[in-house]
């Protein structure tokens, strides 16, 4: 068993529940998984629990006297201590608006009642795992900003390294064929170099703005280090509540970087990429996510990466369907132009769509 499995399997679970009789079920399938189990009754006994040691990940039941989970959550939530510890939700109340506010104050899942052991076990081994993976990006992040601080001669070489190296630890978690974010990279590239061509796109698009693209796009998803495995792998086609999570992630991955930024705002392909992770999946006629941005209110470098996404998502296969041909996909991408892209950069992306093939 390697370090990482140790400790996870070292992990210390806190369980609240009033009801003494689910503690011991729960308590069971815990330590069966080979974690360390904390039961307690009580929100007061939890948060002793909590200052005596933080634990990795909270299953909390919703239904309690003395304070119910969901207010409890919030206050875990707001303290800098407890915010980043996973919230399971433990309750025999799963209807959707449960869940919503659920997710809403920050809680990461919900097991139903009565529990079954081997759906415990997964739900629970999948978010300890990205909980350490949040640890371990967090980490990565306190390295770049000493890099950025203490070596500026080096910045952007090294940046460029590091950030790649994340930007595909996203790539292999998402299940993608390894290419997808060297693709997005070459044909956001591709593309601002013909749109630099054109008289309505040449005062925008410098030999600078070039240069940074190809080195934010391929953190355009970097905020999907965050998703559950159970919602970013799924097969099939997202519930609505899976679809509201899964896109907080743009949201996340430009927060990320705004923190890498922070230490070292010189470098503009930073800044390009929190503009490129937040607004990637707006749409030209303001039906996209999270603001709602229309027309030429969404940043130009977005807009770019938005349709060489899409694009390299259309011929690539992925866990829920088989790659289209390049001629399926421009035909799916031009029905959509004045939509959900820039008329004007479709117009472009036509003209080169046989350099995007190769």
């Amino acid at each position: 068993m390697n370090t990482k499995d140790r400790e996870e399997k070292a992990a210390n679970i806190l369980i609240v529940d009033d009801i003494v009789a689910n503690l011991v079920v729960l308590a069971n399938m815990i330590k069966q998984a080979g974690y360390t189990a904390r039961p307690v009754t009580s929100v007061k006994q939890a948060m002793q629990a909590i200052d005596a040691r933080i634990p990795q990940l909270i299953l909390l039941d919703i239904s309690m006297p003395d304070m119910d989970g969901f207010e409890f959550c919030e206050i875990l939530k707001r303290n800098p201590k407890t915010r980043d510890i996973p919230i399971i939700f433990i309750s025999a109340m799963n209807s959707v608006e449960d869940k919503i506010r659920g997710f809403k104050l920050g809680a990461v899942d919900f097991i139903s009642k009565p529990f079954e052991l081997e759906e415990v076990t997964m739900r629970v081994s999948n978010h300890l795992k990205i909980y350490r993976m949040q640890q371990e990006l967090e980490e990565n992040n306190g390295r770049l900003q000493k890099v950025v601080s203490e070596q500026l001669d080096k910045i952007a070489k090294e940046q460029k390294h590091i950030l790649f190296a994340m930007a595909k630890l996203c790539e292999a978690r998402d299940n993608a064929d390894g290419c997808h974010i060297e693709n997005v990279a070459k044909g956001a590239r591709l593309l601002s170099l013909s749109l630099q061509l054109s008289k309505k796109y040449e005062k925008q698009v410098s030999d600078g703005f070039i240069e940074s693209i190809e080195l934010a796009a391929p953190l355009h998803d970097l905020g999907k280090i965050a998703m559950p495995d159970s919602i970013l792998l799924k097969p099939g086609k997202l519930t609505k509540e899976e679809m509201e999570v899964i896109k907080t992630h743009s949201e996340i991955g430009a927060d990320t970087l705004k923190a890498i930024y922070s230490a070292g705002g010189y470098n503009d392909f930073i800044r390009m990429a929190i503009e490129i992770a937040h607004f990637h999946h707006e749409k030209w006629d303001g039906s996209g996510y999270p603001l709602g941005l229309k027309g030429e209110e969404i940043p130009l470098s977005a807009r770019i990466v938005g349709v060489i996404d899409v694009y390299d998502t259309l011929v690539s296969k992925r866990c829920y369907k088989d790659a289209y041909t390049h001629e399926e996909s421009m035909k799916i991408i031009n029905e959509e132009s004045g939509r959900s892209f820039d008329p004007g950069i479709i117009e472009i992306l036509n003209k080169i769509q046989k350099q995007l093939k190769n």
